[in-house]
């Protein structure tokens, strides 16, 4: 993370990384189905791509809470930047 960033777009940025772990998580819940409703190699494949995808949503969480302490931070300071 840059510290050229202002508050604002530190924000946005959080916010982005929230969406990504919604899409991700979406995601996920798909290849579930999917599994449910396969079997053999389709069934370990869709298997594999939700634990993919789950931990994808969990690396996008942790940018989304780092952004926003670091933007929280920086509103704190006063200056915004």
């Amino acid at each position: 993370m840059s510290d050229d960033k202002s508050t604002l777009e530190k924000m946005g940025d959080a916010a982005g990384a929230k969406l990504k772990e919604g899409a991700d998580r979406a995601r996920a819940a798909g290849h579930e189905i999917a599994s449910g409703l396969t079997d053999g190699a389709s069934r370990l494949e869709n298997n594999a791509e939700a634990a993919v995808d789950r931990g994808k949503a969990e690396v996008h969480n942790a940018e989304a809470h780092a952004e926003y302490r670091e933007g929280k931070r920086e509103a704190q300071d006063g200056d915004g930047h």
